[in-house]
């Protein structure tokens, strides 16, 4: 696969748009020379292309090579051989660089090679089994291939954690709440779970999770079920719902539509919040009826966002 410039990668934008609550994705395949199969969003991906030249700088991470000019910027490039850890892996950097955008960051991730991009529904894209799970916690999903094979999804935000350390929360103030405030949120990611549940606590708020888009909804309907026989509000159970955008079984986009469609649900905003951070990915929550868009990880604008949603 000879790809050079995002736009042989992706759709235009508006057919991209289109896949909003389709509950599909696009997956962009590729190996780092070993028989396992890996894939990525293609929403992520902005660039494919041969391996450049990479400038090696001192006292960089494990599995961050160095450096590469990239159209008048600088970014990092990191070996994902090197994070998988997996046996019989190729001496050498890999011949294939991605370019991917993740959280407002563009970084160059090497691999061996690229395939070909697929779609499929999220329904058949799984939470994998613990013992899948390995390599550190950096599968997130796998896929069954109709010809048997399997695609393991990586969890990015795993990796750039493992390379970067995780993003340090500030001092965030406490939202102006009553005492039960509960905040619902669904994310498939270990990290992303992790330093959203730290955002909430210091906002002084309860919360509750899932972990797919799936589970959250049928945890989400059990709640409004009770809910309405107690003879209570649903703002009084849950003040609002975050939704990762991307998530085994069910993704973000088709959840929003759920819960905007069902009327138990109103008045409750939903608020998506993904590493996909691009204007088109802005423009697909709005399509669904998102209530507001945060780029993954910026504690402070995830608390500015939820703060006024969750104190009125």
């Amino acid at each position: 696969m000879d790809l050079v410039e995002s736009k042989n990668l992706l759709d235009s934008v508006d057919a991209r748009t289109r896949l909003a609550g389709s509950n599909k994705m696009e997956v962009l395949l590729f190996n780092v020379g070993t028989r396992e199969v890996f894939g990525i969003n293609v929403f992520k991906v902005r660039e494919v292309g041969r391996t450049p030249h990479i400038t090696k700088t001192p006292n960089m991470p494990r599995g961050v090579e160095g450096l590469i000019s990239l159209r008048g910027n600088v970014i990092p490039v990191l070996s994902l051989a090197s994070f998988l850890q997996l046996d019989g892996v190729p001496v050498g950097l890999g011949g294939t660089m991605m370019v991917a955008e993740y959280s407002k960051r563009t970084l160059g991730f090497l691999v061996h090679e690229v395939d070909r991009i697929i779609r499929v529904d999220w329904e058949r894209v799984k939470a994998p089994e613990s013992v899948l799970a390995g390599n550190q916690g950096l599968i997130t999903a796998v896929i069954e291939l109709e010809s048997g094979g399997l695609v393991s999804i990586l969890d990015v935000e795993q990796v750039l954690a493992n390379a970067f350390g995780e993003a340090m929360i500030v001092d965030i103030q406490p939202a102006r709440v009553a005492p039960d405030t509960s905040v619902f949120f669904a994310d498939d990611s270990v990290v992303a779970r992790r330093k959203i549940i730290e955002v909430l606590d210091k906002l002084g708020v309860r919360h509750k999770h899932a972990t797919n888009g799936m589970e959250a909804w049928t945890r989400l309907q059990g709640i409004a079920t009770h809910t309405l026989q107690s003879g209570r509000n649903i703002r009084d159970e849950i003040r609002l719902i975050l939704v990762d955008a991307e998530m085994p079984e069910m993704d973000g986009y088709v959840l929003t539509k759920n819960i905007k469609s069902d009327a138990r649900f109103e008045g409750v905003p939903v608020v998506m919040h993904s590493s996909l951070s691009s204007e088109a990915n802005r423009a697909m929550g709005k399509t669904v009826g998102v209530d507001a868009y945060v780029a993954k990880f910026d504690a402070e604008a995830l608390a500015d966002t939820l703060r006024p949603l969750i104190e009125r």
